[in-house]
């Protein structure tokens, strides 16, 4: 397996990732990206977003991490939120999504960052498993708030 950072010729299968994913969630109709905002995001001069794939052995790309940094004001240091992980299943039970987590774990440790974290949906047991196994935590005490849609077109407006 090679771990590498997506390149443009990548945007293809990368959203064929996003929407095989979202299908594992239940969510696709909420997978809306376009390729377009894909590359714009990813590809810019300076990315605020960072997408890295995992090839397998035959060379395919069988899976990937989106993730970008993120801040905390209590240890004073940069930190990945790891967006998206996804390995596509007939690539599962092959250690491809650990050695994914190793390397993000490696660019935290590399770059001084204090923290790797991410959401997972409380029904994919096989994913929390699989984080736990890790050594990850679940923040059990901390709630997930979102502002989106209609509500966040009226907050903005609001005086």
């Amino acid at each position: 397996m090679r771990i590498r950072r997506a390149q443009p010729h990548d945007l293809e299968v990368i959203v064929e990732l996003i929407r095989e994913l979202a299908s594992y969630e239940q969510s696709s109709e909420m997978a809306v990206a376009t390729p377009r905002q894909l590359r714009e995001s990813l590809f810019a001069e300076h990315p605020s977003v960072f997408c890295d794939v995992v090839e397998a052995d035959d060379g395919e790309v069988a899976g990937f991490a989106v993730w970008f940094l993120n801040y905390s004001t209590w240890t004073g240091t940069n930190g990945i939120y790891l967006e998206d992980l996804f390995v596509r299943p007939v690539y599962r039970g092959h250690g491809l999504g650990k050695a994914l987590m190793i390397h993000l774990a490696k660019e935290c440790a590399d770059k001084g960052y204090h923290r790797l974290q991410w959401w997972v949906l409380d029904w994919n047991e096989p994913s929390i498993d699989f984080y736990r196994s890790l050594g990850a935590e679940a923040m059990d005490e901390w709630t997930v708030f979102r502002v989106s849609g209609e509500a966040l077109e009226r907050l903005a407006t609001r005086p």
